[in-house]
């Protein structure tokens, strides 16, 4: 039996591979009233009026470890915002972690910089809030972008007995988490912010460790509760799907059957893994990008026809 969801360990897979340099921008805290702080980034684009695109990261790692190569080549067009969503790096220290308060999140990191309204894209467990995103505050997107994604993940018998279990678990393990792991994390990842790029694998490596394995099983704890094929049909903003054909966490299958559940979401393929953002990034960033300018073509017609804020 295939066990779902494999996790490898960061430090073997990172010394193994050829991580690509990219030009990493400099973040800062965040302070979102009422909610907590976190760590954003904020990349001009071409022009103080270019569209506002905000990246949400994949599981167990950070907003500019799941982002960095593809924030450049995203700013030749777009205003580039990332965020460490809850209890990853140096997002949010919440009671618990859930979804919608990572959507909500969102929306609040937008009042701060003072953004209307947003593309909002998302990897793998960034897609899904991405999601929530629309569903909870409609009148902030302006479009979607959905890569190596799906709409729910409890279909197998594995898959269910996995995620049952691991949200037991980490329940177990919270006290902890609340204490030293998530000190520690904190720790680890403020030192990565005195770090030169000009290492890119030890940058990398502090920002997976800036993750505390807690935060990991609540979120996969949280994914496998999560359900968004009900109302799915109701998205109402030009959608693009990026499928990573070559995806072993989550089958190529349900990213198309994720695509074909939108009205009118385009399908962008990339012949890659699901772990393309990074290591296959030569593939995966220029996919990205067509499916952002994508949806931002599709959104013009609807301002100048007065359809949505």
């Amino acid at each position: 039996m295939a066990r779902p969801w494999p996790l490898p360990s960061p430090g073997g897979l990172l010394r193994r591979v050829y991580l690509p340099w990219a030009r990493i921008p400099a973040g800062r805290p965040v302070e979102l009233a009422g909610r907590g702080t976190t760590y954003a980034t904020d990349t001009p684009g071409p022009t103080p009026g270019a569209p506002t695109v905000v990246l949400l990261h994949a599981l167990g790692c950070t907003g500019l470890l799941t982002w960095y190569p593809a924030i450049e080549p995203l700013s030749r067009r777009f205003r580039v915002v990332t965020l460490d969503q809850r209890w990853h790096g140096q997002g949010i220290r919440s009671a618990e972690f859930s979804l919608r308060d990572c959507a909500d999140d969102v929306a609040a990191l937008l009042d701060v910089l003072e953004v209307e309204g947003a593309i909002v894209a998302g990897y793998s467990m960034g897609g899904v809030v991405a999601q929530r995103v629309w569903r909870q505050h409609p009148g902030r997107v302006q479009g979607l972008v959905l890569a190596a994604t799906s709409d729910r993940f409890r279909l197998s018998v594995a898959e269910q007995a996995f995620f049952a279990g691991m949200g037991a678990t980490m329940l177990g393990a919270r006290g902890v988490s609340r204490s030293r792991t998530a000190a520690r994390a904190t720790r680890t990842a403020a030192r990565a912010l005195s770090l030169e790029p000009s290492d890119i694998h030890e940058w990398a490596m502090h920002e997976f460790r800036s993750t505390s394995p807690w935060a990991v099983g609540q979120a996969l704890a949280a994914l496998g509760r999560h359900h968004s094929r009900p109302w799915l049909d109701r998205i109402d903003v030009p959608t693009a799907v990026v499928v990573t054909g070559r995806d072993r966490v989550i089958p190529p299958s349900r990213q198309i059957a994720l695509a074909r559940a939108i009205p009118g979401a385009t399908v962008h393929d990339v012949d890659a893994g699901h772990a393309s953002c990074v290591l296959e990034a030569e593939r995966f960033v220029p996919a990205v990008v067509e499916a952002a300018v994508t949806v931002r073509a599709r959104h013009l017609p609807t301002l100048k026809g007065g359809r949505r804020p």
